[in-house]
């Protein structure tokens, strides 16, 4: 077994198929396909099932690429490194969707005035795949909102941010100074999808409370949430930051929820096995204000 053969595998799964990753790697298909199959012979297991034509990874497949993906990230990194290309080389940056909104483009502006060589690609999407982008490493790191659940991941909490419940105009909750957490399921919501960061949390107060709460509206677009809580069509739970300027031109308002803590935080996420550039690490150390890793990636598991 050898780097090459890591580096054909992580490729089969970044690709999908064999014949892509061969493209990709300027690599006759019976190569690939030869790799695969040493790869298993020596150890002894099956990485794809190959059902119609296409390749699905099996439980060991995914064992493998989580740590392959690192084995071959690192070995990049190194020879970055080691070439002195790390100021001219390129940051993978994941966010949450308020993340990605509110703090990230300012400092990806700040970054590139300290690094103008540097690139910075970023992905911005829900907090689930955010997390698993991080996990095959299609990122270096992510700034996400509220709590992962990988053990292999590595979570830095450096700021408070709060949720708040929403009305619009002429909604009974309106006047109300504040709203029992009881009374809340005999109310229309419009909410997030599953997978981002505020549903996950609002989702997790409720079944606390043994409350089942089924909204009408499921949305990735948080302005067509907002429209719709404006238009008096159901409550919504949102991040404060995401929301601001609707609250402040009145447009709708926030009602406390007695009994219930909508406060979160925003973190820094990496994998644990992950070597942090010296870039990465200024870029993070500016986003947190302080100082985010050692040069061994180390720091406080999740799990």
């Amino acid at each position: 077994m050898t780097l090459r053969h890591l580096k054909i595998f992580v490729t089969v799964c970044q690709c999908g198929g064999m014949t892509a990753a061969g493209e990709k790697l300027y690599l006759a298909q019976p190569s690939v396909s030869l790799a695969i199959r040493e790869l298993e012979d020596y150890y002894g297991v099956k990485l794809f099932d190959r059902i119609s034509h296409k390749l699905f990874l099996t439980e060991s497949g995914r064992r493998l690429q989580e740590y392959a993906g690192q084995i071959v990230s690192l070995f990049e990194e190194m020879e970055a490194g080691i070439r002195n290309r790390d100021a001219s080389g390129t940051l993978r940056v994941g966010a949450s969707v308020t993340v990605g909104n509110h703090l990230l483009p300012e400092q990806v502006r700040r970054f590139q005035q300290q690094y103008p060589q540097m690139k910075v690609e970023v992905l911005i999407s829900n907090s689930e795949l955010i997390e698993g982008a991080v996990l095959k490493n299609d990122i270096d790191f992510a700034i996400v909102e509220g709590n992962i659940q990988s053990p292999y991941l590595i979570q830095e909490k450096f700021r408070e941010d709060r949720l708040v419940l929403l009305c619009g105009p002429g909604h009974p909750l309106w006047d109300r100074g504040t709203v029992p957490l009881e009374e809340l399921p005999q109310y229309d919501f419009l909410l997030r999808e599953k997978g981002s960061a505020g549903r996950e949390i609002f989702d997790s107060i409720m079944r606390l409370a043994g409350i089942e709460i089924r909204p009408i509206w499921q949305s990735t677009s948080t302005k067509a949430i907002v429209q719709g809580v404006a238009r008096n069509l159901g409550l919504s739970v949102l991040p404060y930051l995401m929301v601001q300027a609707e609250l402040e031109a009145g447009l709708i308002r926030e009602v406390p929820i007695r009994g219930a803590s909508l406060s979160r935080h925003f973190s820094v996420v990496y994998h644990k096995n992950k070597f942090l550039s010296p870039a990465a690490r200024a870029f993070l150390a500016q986003c947190t204000g302080g100082v985010v890793g050692e040069d061994t990636g180390a720091g406080t598991s999740a799990g």
